[in-house]
């Protein structure tokens, strides 16, 4: 939205939601959007074993795939899509935070697609952050980063 875009996000939580599986259709887009519903995503990131059992059959063929390979292993993965490995959980433990990993993922998914700006990120991550929780915004605007150096080191 900061880049004048059209957004939506639709969250998923199982009846569990600490602990359990969650997601969350994000759609992205330069016209409206008449639906939040998406049945073949472009991109999916996971990170556990059953969210990419349910998810993975559904991803676009040539689509991208990033996953927390701190956490997954001996995976079954397709090979008509593209698969970025990020150990997201080792990365996060090095800033003080395994909670983190999902920014790190965040970050890699905007190195990796450019699908938004970077300062646009971090910029939405200041202003959706509430009061309370601004403590805990510095480490998940340092996990971004790494993750976006994870893809930049890749390419290098």
């Amino acid at each position: 939205m900061l880049e004048n875009r059209e957004v939506t996000w639709f969250p998923s939580y199982g009846a569990e939601v600490r602990g359990g599986t969650a997601n969350c259709t994000i759609i992205i887009s330069d016209e409206l959007i008449g639906s939040p519903i998406v049945t073949c995503p472009d991109i999916l990131i996971v990170m556990n074993d059953a969210s990419l059992t349910k998810f993975q059959p559904h991803l676009k063929e040539d689509g991208l795939l990033i996953y927390d390979a701190s956490l997954m292993k001996n995976l079954l993965l397709r090979n008509d899509i593209e698969v970025l490995e990020v150990p997201a959980t080792e990365i996060s433990a090095t800033l003080g935070d395994t909670k983190a990993a999902n920014m790190i993922l965040l970050g890699v998914l905007v190195a990796k697609t450019g699908l938004t700006g970077r300062a646009s990120v971090l910029e939405a991550l200041e202003s959706s952050v509430p009061e309370r929780k601004k403590k805990g915004m510095e480490i998940n605007r340092r996990a971004i980063i790494e993750g976006i150096r994870f893809v930049e080191d890749k390419k290098g």
